[in-house]
């Protein structure tokens, strides 16, 4: 009887470490096809087979797409490289006096935070078809560290008004600058305070990041500050 109880003890230990949470590792992928056009992808992957790492491969993939000016049309990675060079193939074939400057594709991805709640990938493209300069854009993609899904605002910040009250006098500061009627008239083209699209996290705090016409002009581009999370925690969901 002692020994059936020694191994009922000894099973359930074993299946409480099997059934551990595991948190996601990662790998860098980069893309070393040759095209005609000027393409460049590398980005993070998780490592794995199982639910968890499938679904947080999807969601960077979608997550890079949604970030191209032709997002509603493509369908994965492979297919958004393949198809720009093909497009600059065919433009520089249909107007080869105007084809001088070679179109450029360039993707990056960063893993700047991760905890047991959250994971934030932070992912960098530009494209260039001519003209005076290209499209630069960085998004922040948050995603829950135990299932992978995409974590939106409302997932993260508890009251927006009142976050955004403090978001406000850091993004203040950030301009060195306590006249708030003007920058807020200068930068938000006549608008009160916005948040912008991009919420993430890094190891300093709560990282929020305007990007190029989101506010100002294209000359000052991205505008970026960090809320520590010891002012910022109290209105977090995750951290």
């Amino acid at each position: 009887m002692k020994q059936s109880l020694i191994f009922f003890v000894f099973l359930c230990l074993l299946n409480s470490c099997n059934s551990e949470f595991k948190p996601a590792s990662f790998k860098t992928t980069s893309v070393d096809t040759a095209y005609e056009a000027e393409i460049s992808a590398t980005y993070d992957n998780a490592v794995g087979n199982d639910e968890l790492s499938e679904t947080i491969n999807f969601n960077i993939e979608k997550g890079i797409i949604t970030t191209l000016s032709d997002a509603a049309k493509k369908t994965n990675l492979d297919s958004v490289l393949s198809d720009f060079n093909s497009e600059y193939v065919k433009f520089k074939s249909e107007f080869p006096d105007e084809a001088d400057s070679v179109w450029e594709l360039h993707i990056e991805t960063e893993k700047i935070y991760q905890s047991e709640a959250i994971i934030t990938i932070a992912i960098n493209t530009y494209e260039f078809k001519g003209g005076a300069h290209g499209n630069d854009k960085i998004k922040f993609l948050n995603l829950d560290a135990k299932t992978g899904n995409v974590l939106g605002r409302s997932d993260i910040i508890k009251n927006i008004d009142a976050f955004k009250k403090l978001a406000k006098s850091h993004f203040l500061k950030s301009l060195n600058n306590k006249d708030d009627a003007l920058n807020t008239e200068a930068l938000f083209f006549g608008k009160p305070f916005q948040l912008p699209e991009n919420i993430g996290f890094s190891d300093d705090g709560l990282v929020l990041l305007y990007n190029v016409y989101e506010i100002a002009s294209y000359d000052q581009g991205y505008t970026e500050f960090v809320i520590p999370f010891s002012e910022a925690e109290s209105h977090l969901l995750v951290h």
